[in-house]
């Protein structure tokens, strides 16, 4: 799951969504399914519209009733220190690496303070090289929040992964990452670069309509990410939305031309 933009205020909405409302909708679709039910939860970036401890308290709280381990990284409206302190208790982590079974999970942090834009930077680069380096016998999943390939939407790709290059050539290094994902672009999409799958996920609240060169909502509901990993490196996902979820109406834009967000 990705991009809840949760607010103190449960009330409160984006784009036209109380986001409160939608994100609890997914987590009940999720369990209320008659699939199987998830070994771990990930959820990649923009937990908190508002970056309050209180939007992030009640994060951990909805998400503690999946019972499984829940992995989060921040996006670039997220308080990185705040989610630091109230997400690494319990089941839910912030930024970890985790095994299970015969995949590594490495959760990476592309968040620049005043940016909605992001970057790892040499350091987090660093980390995600000895993370690579230390599990040769693992298939690793990789997670960040901005997207490390082009979207094709102009506005979009100017908020991207701004050191995409380093963190491509350093996965090319490791031929064990079978797959890479992300949030930030609310639309989803699925494709292969260098033999490893890399797939974006819509917002648990409203879309971003693919392909456009300026931000246009799309009326798409909610939605998730399934994704099935097997011992022996196989990828198989799909994307689910929230069926009983209508948008009547094009959601109002709150981004234009850009994202416009004010960074405290």
């Amino acid at each position: 799951m990705t991009d809840p933009h949760l607010y103190a205020d449960p009330d409160a909405e984006l784009y036209g969504v109380r986001t409160n409302d939608s994100f609890r909708a997914v987590v009940e679709s999720v369990k209320d399914s008659k699939g199987p039910q998830p070994d771990v939860v990930l959820v990649t970036g923009d937990l908190a519209e508002d970056r309050s401890p209180a939007a992030y308290e009640r994060f951990a709280s909805i998400v503690a009733t999946f019972g499984v381990p829940v992995l989060c990284l921040p996006g670039n409206h997220d308080d990185p220190e705040a989610m630091a302190k109230v997400l690494n208790r319990g089941d839910v982590s912030f930024c970890a690496s985790r095994a299970f079974g015969d995949w590594r999970f490495v959760m990476l942090n592309s968040h620049i303070k005043g940016d909605d834009g992001g970057k790892l930077g040499a350091a987090e680069l660093a980390r995600l090289h000895r993370e690579l380096a230390a599990a040769v016998e693992k298939n690793l999943l990789v997670a960040v929040h901005h997207q490390p390939l082009p979207m094709g939407s102009a506005w979009l790709d100017d908020y991207g992964l701004r050191d995409a290059p380093e963190f491509l050539a350093t996965l090319s290094r490791n031929r064990n990452v079978r797959v890479v994902v992300w949030g930030h672009v609310h639309q989803a999409s699925d494709r292969e670069h260098e033999d490893r799958r890399m797939l974006s996920t819509p917002s648990t609240c409203a879309q971003f309509t693919p392909g456009t060169d300026a931000c246009l909502m799309d009326t798409r509901p909610p939605g998730f990410r399934r994704i099935a990993l097997w011992p022996d490196g196989r990828v198989e996902s799909r994307v689910e939305w929230l069926e009983n979820w209508v948008v009547a109406e094009r959601p109002p834009d709150s981004r234009q031309p850009g994202m416009n967000v004010d960074h405290q």
